[in-house]
């Protein structure tokens, strides 16, 4: 079956490909438009150009394009990740679930990738680089460890890397991260906008992401007027459950109870999940003695009791992210542009671990 046509419109069949000419028919524009459009070889008025990328868009043409330079730029890649996040375990559904997506985008662009553990021992730059180049990796993809003699050493290589879920703080590479900071202060807005005015943010002495987490926290403290004496920060020992169960234990001992705080916002879902488990063991209940939130999305949130609302992060989104600011980084090399640094909105999943105070 080739193409129907009705009007302007274009019908695809599934033995032709979309062409300029379909979109030159469907925009109602000459051949020439569509090419000094989608080139930028020549000034094209706004009404025009829109009309243009609107028809190309609809019919695939520039997904299909863009895909086309991706598999042409990008063919193997280096992988470097903490070694704790390759295993498929209870306590790393966040690195899993973003490696996974990554993975499955990378199979799909058929990109070859040469994965490399950055712990145990502890590797330098000197050695990340030096794998990347046994390798013939176009370009290198970092997960988590944003080190700064690490980062400096893989930035003075000249190799194109990417830092996904950390923070470059001289802005010598290109990174891709949540909005911890944005996303944290507008799950606390939601909690004061619900009447908690004591929370408790339950938290780690973790990566300079996580600590953005509990910047946001006090941010809305300060939008909303309220003191900060009220915005109570309570650190576990790491993020595991247990270790978030064990800061909410000596919470409760030492303030004989909740200590007037009505709603718990924890810089993880590990974290929360140990939180509700404490509070259980202590006989309180969740949301109608406290109200509990957690961050990160991931899937054992939905089966926990009750359902845990959480700040959902773009997980499957990260990976695909961080592999187009590479593909960018190689094309625009010979300009030498300026790092890019990409933070992704997340979004408050409500369910029915928080109550609404009277």
């Amino acid at each position: 079956m080739g193409f129907t046509r009705i009007g302007a419109v274009v019908k695809q069949g599934p033995d032709r490909k979309v062409g300029i000419k379909d979109i030159a028919d469907r925009a109602n524009v000459a051949l020439s438009t569509v090419s000094h459009v989608l080139n930028g070889t020549a000034p094209i008025s706004p009404e025009v150009r829109a009309r243009v990328i609107e028809s190309a868009s609809a019919l695939g043409y520039l997904a299909k394009r863009r895909e086309k330079a991706a598999i042409s730029v990008l063919r193997t890649i280096l992988l470097a990740v903490p070694s704790d996040t390759l295993p498929h375990n209870d306590h790393n559904y966040y690195s899993w679930t973003l490696l996974s997506a990554l993975m499955r985008e990378c199979e799909r662009r058929a990109i070859r990738v040469v994965p490399m553990e950055v712990d145990r021992p502890l590797v330098t730059g000197a050695q990340v680089i030096a794998s990347a180049r046994a390798a013939s990796a176009d370009g290198i993809l970092l997960l988590n460890d944003d080190r700064r003699d690490l980062l400096q050493d893989i930035a003075l290589s000249g190799i194109p890397v990417v830092l996904m879920n950390g923070e470059d703080h001289e802005m010598q590479i290109d990174s891709v991260t949540p909005g911890n900071r944005f996303a944290a202060r507008y799950a606390t807005n939601w909690l004061i906008e619900q009447g908690h005015r004591n929370i408790l943010h339950l938290t780690w002495e973790g990566r300079s992401t996580v600590r953005r987490r509990r910047d946001g926290f006090l941010d809305a403290f300060r939008d909303n007027g309220l003191s900060l004496e009220t915005a109570y920060v309570q650190h576990a020992e790491g993020y595991f459950p247990d270790l978030g169960a064990a800061a909410i234990t000596r919470w409760l001992v030492k303030h004989e109870g909740m200590g007037g705080v009505t709603a718990i916002f924890c810089a993880a879902d590990n974290l929360a999940l140990g939180a509700l488990a404490a509070l259980r063991q202590a006989g309180l209940s969740v949301p109608n003695d406290v109200s509990v939130v957690g961050f990160d999305g991931v899937a054992l949130g939905e089966l926990t009791s009750p359902a845990l609302t959480t700040v959902s992060v773009p997980l499957e989104h990260i990976g695909v992210a961080a592999l187009h600011l590479l593909e960018q980084r190689i094309v625009n090399a010979a300009g030498a542009p300026p790092a890019h640094r990409l933070e992704l909105g997340c979004r408050l999943t409500v369910r029915a671990s928080v109550r609404t105070l009277d």
